[in-house]
């Protein structure tokens, strides 16, 4: 694995230690620390330490660096102490990223633990990178992680000048910091959570809630869904999991929202780390049916390693954010060439579930843009059958027609009339929408009771991904 920029290299070295206590299944903290002193001209210090299961030095023989960049020049050396529980002593090494072959590894003295019991590992280098830019970026990379919320990770980032004593700057990021979530939650149940804590920050721009634009949870629609096939001759299984968040505000009530209000972002994680959106992701976005759920795709473009869905009948008080996630049960993993297959149908497959859950829990949201089309229909329908029921003159009809609608023939109004059968005929169209895309079932009555064919299609929404992907 190349680098050709410090900020990546270091980015990488957090995504590895936040693997490690993910791992260790125990509380951990992860520390990165930036460091340098306004009165010396010698390079800053960044040291990125974690409490894991302890580092093993295969992580870092495939590190290369290579940059040409002046500003951000580098003599390419990790310092790194590491120890495992079971360990008596602290390792020490040197890795020249620059070099290749043994001697761009030197193992230097180790220190004993004295009987403690512990684990974990620290990464130091020195640049000249500026470290302002540096802990922008890093703060927004945590941001994201922060979506995964993986429960037993606590995360501290500091960066201070030595040489001025309030210029500390300290924060810490816990998983469960806005809303507690069981210990047995599953990983899409924290990454629900995970999205709706972004969502609520405007992404990475602020660092609290804004009340302004949310006060509450409530505000948001949420869908979610997992698609997964299994490689017998590999014993490996590859999950995929989307959740997708609705929010509607005010755009007349606040100025702060984020960046891309217009347009959804769609953030790509690959085994429990922030990850550039593959290609073959992109495909499967573009290969959606998204008429289907009342939306026109305009275009997709890849920027900053995450995607931008561009969308030409977007509401401009409604935003949409997107987060997928693969990861594997088991390894080796798949072939990369049937790996890039798998993911494309994955992907479709798990956005797809996502659309049909916020659709099954919200009425009227993501109607195919059929629906959408003949419930426009819907008033003057409503107000011809109306007009047929009050202008007959067998009362005995008109009776039954009350009896169908639930309405008590004294109190009956032709507005009153009017609204009650449009609300049915919507009612109708929605229900029938939400069925599954080429499914059979012949559509329901106007006036049948809603409540049995909505709970018959509850029963039969969701049907599980099996090998045939």
């Amino acid at each position: 694995m190349e680098f050709t920029s410090v900020q990546k290299l270091c980015l990488h070295l957090i995504s590895s230690a936040y693997q490690r206590c993910r791992l260790s299944e125990q509380i951990c903290r992860l520390s990165v620390i930036l460091a340098r002193s306004s009165s010396s001209h010698s390079s800053h210090r960044i040291s990125i330490s974690d409490t894991g299961i302890g580092s093993c030095l295969e992580e870092f023989q495939d590190l290369r660096f290579s940059s040409t960049d002046v500003a951000g020049n580098w003599d390419g050396i990790l310092s790194i102490k590491t120890t495992s529980i079971s360990d008596t002593e602290i390792h020490n090494y040197q890795i020249s990223l620059k070099e290749s072959g043994s001697s761009r590894l030197t193992r230097l003295p180790s220190n004993t633990k004295n009987g403690a019991k512990f684990s974990g590992s620290e990464v130091c280098l020195s640049s000249f990178v500026s470290l302002d830019l540096l802990l922008a970026e890093i703060h927004s990379f945590i941001q994201k992680m922060q979506i995964l919320r993986i429960p037993n990770v606590a995360i501290q980032l500091v960066a201070e000048d030595w040489d001025v004593p309030e210029s500390r700057y300290e924060k810490v990021f816990l998983a469960n910091e806005c809303k507690q979530l069981p210990i047995s939650a599953s990983n899409l149940e924290l990454l629900k959570s995970g999205l709706e804590d972004y969502v609520l920050k405007h992404g990475n721009n602020l660092s609290n809630q804004c009340n302004s634009c949310f006060p509450s949870w409530e505000q948001l629609k949420v869908g979610s869904g997992i698609a997964c096939c299994t490689e017998n001759r590999l014993h490996t299984e590859l999950v995929m999991e989307a959740v997708i968040v609705i929010s509607n505000i005010s755009m007349q009530n606040t100025t702060c929202f984020g960046e891309y209000t217009d347009k959804t972002e769609v953030l790509y994680f690959k085994d429990f780390s922030p990850c550039t959106i593959s290609q073959s992701s992109l495909k499967a976005l573009k290969s959606i049916d998204w008429k289907r759920y009342g939306l026109n795709l305009g275009g997709i473009v890849r920027q900053d390693g995450f995607a931008l869905l561009e969308w030409e009948n977007l509401p401009t008080d409604t935003h949409i954010d997107i987060v997928l996630h693969s990861y594997h049960k088991q390894y080796p993993a798949l072939a990369a060439r049937k790996m890039s297959q798998l993911d494309k149908k994955l992907v479709k497959k798990a956005v797809q579930l996502s659309l049909d859950d916020l659709k099954m829990k919200h009425s009227g949201v993501f109607l195919s843009s059929r629906s959408l089309q003949i419930r426009s229909y819907a008033p003057d329908l409503a107000k011809t059958i109306a007009g047929l029921i009050l202008s007959s003159s067998d009362l005995d009809f008109q009776g039954e027609c009350f009896s169908l609608l639930g309405l008590q023939s004294q109190e009956v109004g032709t507005e009153i009339m009017e609204n009650c059968i449009e609300d049915r005929i919507v009612s109708v169209i929605e229900m029938n929408d939400k069925k599954p895309h080429k499914s059979k079932e012949v559509a329901p009555f106007l006036f049948e009771d809603d409540r049995v064919q909505e709970m018959e299609f509850q029963e039969n929404d969701f049907i599980p991904l099996d090998s045939q992907i």
